[in-house]
């Protein structure tokens, strides 16, 4: 494990710590080339347990060797972990009771992909293709790593979004006015398709009790469906991901079929004893061994 410091002035005055993980053997083999998994939120990585996850999954032959970039929340989380416009060069910001989320998204986002991945494959012997490198986070930081994938997809080739805040709404007026104005959904719906981008979903179904639809469906649950299945109510019609093409499968297995898995923690709460759980089996389909389809 090694720590470093970045420089990152457009979005953060602090300089961010960037923890990098190497699989067993790094320095004993020069010549072989890792697969790298960015990790939004890197002060969590001991809480949910990457290092112990990563030594069992190892332990089982279950996963590649990796490398794994995670990197500290900055210092406005809120700002940082949103959604972009890359075309734009814009943030695409939304609202929350706790003040504008994104501000600052299309800065960070832009740094993670243009600057922090260049550094990381000079620094280390990286894969250098987007279906070597993946990306994951929960929460906010499921967020912003959905938007380094659909933003960025010539850079990063696995999604892993944990408990995923698709909730973001340009208008929160209203439950009707959050319904018709979610940003990720929208982003979706206006494609296209990035070939060769995967991704893997995860919520608990235990993760809050606010069904603002009254579908008797939680929120969590119901907006990254909304995503992924496509979505027509309250006026409005969105695509999902499948409309535009991709295949859809259960993410209760390791490396399962299709370019989008889903997987509900029966259970699942929106904290890190939840996204534990959830990291292993995300882990195992994104970077499996044998001949299971994934980055590895």
């Amino acid at each position: 494990m090694r720590t470093f410091h970045l420089a990152a002035p457009a979005f953060a005055p602090e300089r961010l710590e960037v923890t990098v993980y190497l699989p067993p053997g790094y320095d004993r083999d020069d010549h072989r080339r890792y697969p790298v998994l960015y990790a939004n939120d890197g002060q969590d990585m001991a809480a949910v347990g990457l290092p112990s996850t990563l030594a069992g999954l190892y332990r089982e032959h279950a996963i590649v060797p990796l490398i794994v970039v995670a990197i500290d929340m900055p210092r406005d989380r809120a700002g940082a972990y949103g959604l972009s416009d890359r075309r734009r060069g814009a943030s695409v910001v939304g609202g929350s009771v706790i003040g504008p989320i994104g501000l600052e998204a299309a800065a960070y986002s832009a740094w993670v992909a243009t600057a922090l991945v260049p550094w990381v494959d000079a620094h280390y012997r990286t894969r250098r293709q987007p279906d070597a490198r993946a990306v994951m986070g929960w929460s906010l930081g499921a967020l912003n790593a959905f938007n380094l994938g659909w933003q960025y997809p010539d850079v990063f080739g696995t999604v892993g979004a944990m408990s995923p805040s698709f909730w973001l709404a340009a208008d929160r007026s209203d439950a009707t006015a959050v319904q018709r104005s979610r940003l990720a959904q929208a982003m979706v719906d206006r494609g296209p398709r990035r070939p060769g981008l995967r991704f893997w979903f995860a919520a608990g179904t235990a993760e809050e009790t606010n069904d603002r639809d009254h579908d008797g469906i939680i929120d969590v649950v119901d907006d990254l469906r909304d995503l992924v299945e496509g979505y027509r109510g309250f006026g409005v019609r969105r695509r999902g991901l499948r409309q535009l093409g991709y295949t859809i499968a259960p993410g209760t297995t390791g490396a399962a079929a299709g370019d989008v898995s889903v997987f509900l923690l029966e259970g699942g709460h929106h904290q890190q004893a939840s996204w534990a759980r959830m990291l292993p089996r995300f882990l195992r389909w994104a970077f499996p061994t044998g001949n299971a389809p994934g980055p590895g």
